[in-house]
């Protein structure tokens, strides 16, 4: 069983700073960890891959520096890293990412599931898997909270919802993005830390892919963040004590201040 897994390497959230000046996050010392929701996404192929054998490939999109959070995931069990990097792909949104992911797992080919976190910490957007998925024209789940079993194929899965889940099946290829219910993520062994040293890393650019400079990066992108800022702390409320009818009278007051 051949399984390609996404990962992000973002910010630590425990270290995020703006600069007042051009309200864009300050990266600069800060530190850079995999996506929090990513490591579940490992573990769940690497769990699946000593089930049933076969192999897990991380991917992931950014500058040089992801490379040390890809061998992170050889640490974990993942056996090939690619990276995609290229200053072409700088400034991508969602749909620039999901395309350009796309274009890199169709030169991999050989695979039989995709998998991506729930979301990234640094956008919140959920949308790069459902958009690999629309991109390479796969059947997609999100919120996958387990696997319950595969069959020659397809997989049966159970997807959260609010009032429980769904039980699912897919056929191979398909993607999945899953949810923190699903497992819980190993800690690199000493063994696994030794291959990822020696773990050999494919570095591939948009020329590579075959992707046109009009397509990828910022100029790719039909969403653009204007402005990055820290939400104002907004003033203590007040608390009023009193019959029905005088709180209701107070609150009238209060909103006609407010010109409601």
């Amino acid at each position: 069983m051949n399984i390609i897994v996404c990962i992000k390497q973002v910010p630590d959230t425990t270290d995020i700073r703006i600069d007042p000046k051009t309200n864009t996050l300050i990266r600069e010392g800060v530190d850079s960890i995999i996506n929090p929701f990513d490591l579940y996404a490992i573990e769940e192929a690497v769990r699946l891959k000593e089930k049933y054998g076969g192999k897990v490939t991380a991917l992931s999109m950014g500058p040089p520096q992801v490379e040390k959070a890809l061998r992170e995931s050889v640490a974990m069990g993942v056996d090939d890293i690619v990276l995609l990097t290229d200053k072409k792909f700088a400034g991508a949104d969602t749909w620039a990412t999901s395309l350009t992911l796309a274009k890199a797992i169709s030169k991999i080919s050989e695979f039989d599931l995709i998998f991506f976190g729930q979301q990234a910490i640094d956008g919140d957007t959920a949308q790069v898997g459902p958009g690999v998925a629309a991109h390479l024209k796969l059947p997609q789940v999100g919120f996958v909270k387990k696997i319950e079993e595969k069959n020659e194929d397809e997989i049966i899965v159970q997807r959260l919802m609010e009032d429980g889940f769904d039980r699912i099946s897919l056929n191979f290829p398909a993607v999945l993005t899953v949810v923190k219910d699903i497992n819980e993520p190993r800690l690199p062994s000493l063994r696994g830390k030794r291959k990822a040293k020696k773990a050999k890393l494919q570095i591939w650019t948009a020329e590579y892919l075959e992707l046109e400079e009009n397509d990828v990066g910022l100029n790719g992108s039909p969403t653009q963040v204007i402005k990055i800022f820290s939400p104002e702390h907004k003033k203590a409320g007040e608390i009023h004590e009193g019959e029905p009818d005088e709180l209701a009278e107070i609150l009238r007051k209060k909103l006609k201040e407010f010109g409601k």
